[in-house]
């Protein structure tokens, strides 16, 4: 759908809603979906496209489930599918802004910490269209083909492989598949004026998975104080090695954005720039983090590259 039509249903749906044309404002879009206000405590998602349509029909089944679980997300106030048309969903509103751009402050991580464990006890047994997810990815042949493409050399294909291998081995096995939301990242987190988490938005990418991927699109610099909390919790996170399994995801994910590493100018998504995840893990070891995090920085060879596995 594009954005004109978009805004034509908005203005047909503020008008049921006895909110003026004049109150339906454009706001920062997605992906998946154009977002529009209506007024000043409605908001209204509409897919871009067929192809997201499904994501919207997930979202309006999760967000109650989520909601009755504790999690701080809008109410699902109207979900319309009609048959042969566009679905749309309409959502209370959050006073404030996300946080792109933005460094939230301790007691934010710390809350977000919290409302991730609690999105991993959401019951989903039984919801139809929602996919498994094993979040997977074997570093060596993706290393071999980086190092085929000559988007990196021989010396550092070995030095991350044998990174990699380090990490893997740590990772606890055994997890229990969860409800993971899919996209924590700044753009999904509404904080209000008073700086706290006002809610957590877009569902249209939740899974079964495991649950250290729900850490993965967060800026790496964020996950020590946000896993602490997850602990603290009582989330998935409660076993030694879960710092390995968050942090695997996100080095094979940054080596995987090198394989596509066309700029992506617009967007709003800190892992837009090709380098960014991998410049992610660079500001979090210089930033000295403390416990498990220090064990789990790359070393430097010894006599030479590490074998490449």
């Amino acid at each position: 759908m594009m954005i004109h039509d978009a805004l034509a249903t908005a203005h047909t749906i503020a008008e049921r809603h006895n909110v003026p044309a004049e109150h339906v404002l454009p706001l920062p879009e997605g992906v998946a979906n154009h977002v529009l206000a209506l007024g000043e405590h409605l908001v209204l998602r509409v897919p871009r496209g067929p192809g997201f349509e499904a994501h919207l029909r997930k979202e309006a089944a999760l967000v109650p489930l989520a909601r009755q679980a504790g999690v701080t997300t809008p109410a699902l106030v109207e979900f319309t599918d009609p048959p042969g048309g566009t679905p749309y969903m309409v959502l209370e509103r959050v006073a404030g802004s996300d946080l792109v751009g933005t460094e939230p402050d301790t007691a934010l991580l710390d809350r977000l910490g919290r409302e991730l464990a609690r999105i991993h006890t959401v019951p989903v047994d039984g919801l139809v269209g929602l996919p498994r997810d094993s979040g997977v990815t074997d570093a060596g042949p993706l290393l071999e083909r980086l190092l085929g493409s000559g988007h990196i050399d021989a010396e550092a294909a070995d030095w991350l492989g044998a990174w990699c291998e380090h990490l893997s081995a740590l990772v606890p096995t055994g997890a229990d598949p969860v409800l993971v939301h899919g996209d924590i990242a700044p753009q999904n987190l509404l904080v209000t004026p008073g700086k706290d988490l006002g809610g957590i938005v877009d569902w249209g990418d939740a899974a079964v998975a495991d649950p250290a991927m729900d850490f993965a699109k967060l800026p790496p610099w964020w996950l020590p104080r946000v896993l602490n909390a997850y602990r603290s919790e009582g989330g998935e996170a409660i076993g030694q090695g879960w710092e390995a399994s968050v942090l695997w995801h996100h080095l094979t994910w940054a080596l995987g954005r090198l394989e596509d590493p066309a700029p992506q100018p617009g967007q709003r998504h800190w892992t837009a720039p090709p380098a960014s995840r991998l410049l992610g893990l660079l500001r979090l070891f210089a930033s000295n983090p403390s416990g498990p995090w220090a064990a789990l920085a790359p070393k430097g060879p010894a006599g030479g590259a590490a074998g490449r596995g």
